[in-house]
């Protein structure tokens, strides 16, 4: 089966589209899907759904993300992307790859579990939220799913090890434009302005001071990494612009952040403040429970220490029904989102495995 598994992925890996338009990637899945006994359907135009009805009354979902980066591959293989500006370079090729071997295991099997599977192919997971949109289509109603499963290729862990974490396992995270507007002013008469770049330092320094002190318990992130002021070298700034994430595992770790940056503000008047938000993607969190079952399944899966601050729409699902997010680790180190990430598609074989063993589970 390796071999079969090994020409999917680098077949898929040849097409990458992004988004949430993925014709050829939606064909693809298609064509490898025909003759599996599951019902296919198409949720949004680029999703597609694999049913195996086993009479139950409720049914356990896989997901796996479908779309890719616009990112110029830099590797030298004969399966690089074909399409220029485009790469797999965050993995899901390979999860692709392993939902498919799930669906192959179940044709022969899945009449013996103890409930229905659903496989869940989703665009847009990159942007803008593909999982959310699903979730909004009512997939998880239709199929009465009762638990949700995913897995991401991480390159920082060994090749073939799979990890994961009891509750906080990805954050919240909100992109965070703030405006300052002050008051030109030549700079020997600068007493006469409000120093809107002067501000928006002193303001930074404060804003950090306030994210240090809270609890370290707290798995959260606030940084800044644009501040744009002024338009010549000896006039006062009148406007000034910081663009930078908050990030936090905890809902009330999150709205504190956000309120303090206007509490914070209020000490810098006269100077003006107007901040924006983007709504981002909930946090991640696993169910206890479905973790403990799974250990039980998957006696080599470690436990991570910590969480990652990094964000994921598999976080959507999560907010109807309970669910688990793992990491297969590929050993490279090659980061994410790079234009030379690749790995050996001897791993996915260990995901499949994982998958089915999950599958098992009352």
């Amino acid at each position: 089966m390796f071999e079969r598994i090994q020409q999917i992925r680098r077949e898929l890996h040849q097409i990458p589209e992004l988004e949430l338009a993925l014709p050829k990637t939606k064909a693809y899945l298609v064509s490898q899907l025909q003759g599996l006994p599951c019902q296919l359907d198409f949720p949004l135009e680029s999703a597609v759904t694999a049913f195996f009805d086993n009479g139950k009354a409720t049914t356990i979902a896989f997901r796996s993300d479908m779309d890719a980066l616009p990112v110029t591959e830099q590797n030298d293989v004969p399966y690089r992307s074909r399409h220029e500006g485009k790469m797999h370079a965050c993995g899901h090729d390979g999860h692709m790859a392993m939902l498919l071997g799930l669906a192959f295991r179940l044709r022969d099997l899945y009449h013996e579990l103890p409930h229905n599977v659903l496989l869940i192919f989703q665009p847009g997971e990159e942007n803008p939220g593909g999982a959310r949109l699903l979730c909004e289509a009512g997939i998880l109603e239709r199929y009465h799913v009762k638990r949700i499963y995913g897995m991401h290729l991480w390159p920082q862990l060994p090749a073939g090890v799979i990890g994961t974490r009891r509750e906080e396992m990805m954050a919240r995270s909100s992109e965070v434009n703030i405006d300052i507007i002050g008051k030109s002013a030549h700079a020997a008469s600068y007493q006469e302005g409000c120093d809107a770049l002067e501000t928006a330092c002193r303001y930074l320094c404060d804003l950090y001071a306030m994210e240090r002190q809270i609890d370290p318990k707290e798995y959260r992130l606030l940084r800044f990494g644009v501040l744009r002021a002024g338009t010549i070298r000896n006039v006062v700034s009148d406007h000034a612009r910081m663009e930078g994430t908050m990030r936090a595992c905890r809902d009330e770790v999150y709205d504190h952040m956000r309120a303090q940056l206007s509490v914070i503000a209020k000490r810098y008047a006269p100077a003006q403040f107007s901040f924006s938000f983007s709504e981002g993607y909930p946090a991640l969190i696993n169910s206890p429970l479905l973790v403990d079952q799974a250990l039980q399944a998957l006696p080599d899966m470690i436990l991570l220490d910590e969480p990652q601050l990094i964000t994921e729409d598999f976080s959507w699902y999560l907010q109807h029904v309970p669910g688990m997010f793992m990491l297969l680790g590929t050993g490279t180190g090659i980061p994410l989102h790079n234009d030379h990430f690749d790995f050996d598609e001897h791993i996915l074989m260990r995901g499949i495995d994982a998958f089915l063993k999950l599958s098992r589970l009352n």
